[in-house]
């Protein structure tokens, strides 16, 4: 009897250590952003060490953005007064992506920030004209994160508003 409860006790010893050998351990293997032809932030990634009981992952994206507004006449000229708007706010997207023997992959799009309350006077259109994203990260749902070292910047995009 002995001789059960130290094999026993055995056991048990080494499948505690194997399934803590075995433990989650989320990150990301792949972070990058990059921009769309509409100024939408993309956020690409790949997420790993997510353990075989997880179904899904919830991943967001985050940056801080600034949006240049600006009204344009029917001539598609902008007037002399140039009016223009700047406006610089944090944004996030996020989705649940499906988790596949421990990993997930995939893609978030987020969105410029809006013009608030800048308007145009009438007979002027308001575009969107360039947009630029900085202190981009992603974070998975444990609370892991990956930050794109990179600045963004769209160049002109004359986007109607």
């Amino acid at each position: 009897m002995r001789r059960f409860l130290i094999g026993l006790s055995v056991f048990v010893v080494s499948a505690v250590a194997a399934g803590s050998a075995a433990a989650d351990s989320p990150h990301f293997i792949k972070a990058t952003a990059s921009l769309d032809n509409a100024g939408n932030l993309v956020c690409t990634f790949k997420e790993a060490g997510l353990g075989t009981t997880a179904t899904t992952e919830h991943v967001a994206c985050s940056a801080d953005a600034s949006a240049v507004y600006q009204c344009f006449n029917k001539g598609g000229n902008h007037p002399q007064a140039g009016n223009k708007e700047t406006v610089t706010a944090p944004i996030t997207g996020a989705g649940d992506f499906p988790v596949r023997n421990g990993s997930t992959s995939g893609s978030i799009t987020v969105a410029p920030p809006g013009p608030g309350g800048f308007t145009c006077p009438s007979g002027q259109t308001l575009f969107l004209q360039s947009v630029t994203y900085t202190n981009i990260t992603l974070t998975g749902s444990g609370g892991e994160t990956a930050t794109v070292p990179d600045t963004l910047t769209s160049g002109t995009l004359h986007i109607p508003a």
